[in-house]
């Protein structure tokens, strides 16, 4: 018996397809629906995105977004936080963040939550170090370990306080401490 394979769509059908939520990703002519974010998750990614703006808004280094759709290389994804060198966003006429980036980040990050596959974050962070990403990090909130992607080089295990790389356009002083220190809320006595 021979099971008929659905054909499989383009980069430009699948954006057409409404939006959902949580976000799918268009890898190799499939879409796959990320994992909704978790607590742990969701305050990383807010405190990482800040602590970039933060430094690099204001001087016009760099943004960073989170859950920003990425289409470039045959693939549509969205890293839970994408970071993009000033002169490389596609500001629009007005000077408006355009909502569609045709781009690789600059940077790219992704926290795992879960019951999310971890070679399915690490396939996207490849890729996008395969089309110009000057790093990727992994961060995993449940064994505190940052992983390191940097083109060209193995991954590079991080823990406690070793400090963390950042791409060459932009300085941060981070340790894997202070951004697993980000999960406990600062509380007034």
């Amino acid at each position: 018996m021979t099971t008929a394979i659905p054909p499989s769509l383009t980069l430009e059908e699948f954006l057409k397809l409404p939006e959902t939520k949580p976000a799918s990703e268009f890898i190799d002519g499939q879409i796959y629906q990320k994992t909704m974010p978790a607590g742990k998750h969701s305050r990383l990614q807010l405190k990482f995105c800040d602590a970039v703006n933060q430094v690099a808004e204001t001087s016009q280094i760099a943004l960073a977004f989170p859950e920003l759709r990425c289409s470039f290389g045959g693939r549509s994804i969205v890293p839970d936080a994408a970071v993009f060198i000033w002169e490389r966003i596609p500001f629009e006429a007005d000077g408006e963040v355009p909502n569609a980036f045709e781009i690789y980040p600059d940077w790219t990050v992704e926290i795992l939550s879960p019951e999310q596959r971890t070679t399915k974050v690490i396939s996207n962070i490849l890729h996008c170090l395969k089309h110009g990403t000057q790093l990727g990090w992994l961060i995993d909130p449940d064994e505190r370990l940052i992983l390191a992607f940097i083109p060209g080089q193995e991954p590079i295990e991080l823990t406690s306080s070793d400090c963390l790389p950042t791409p060459k356009f932009l300085t941060l002083d981070l340790t894997v401490e202070q951004v697993f220190g980000w999960l406990i809320p600062i509380r007034n006595s």
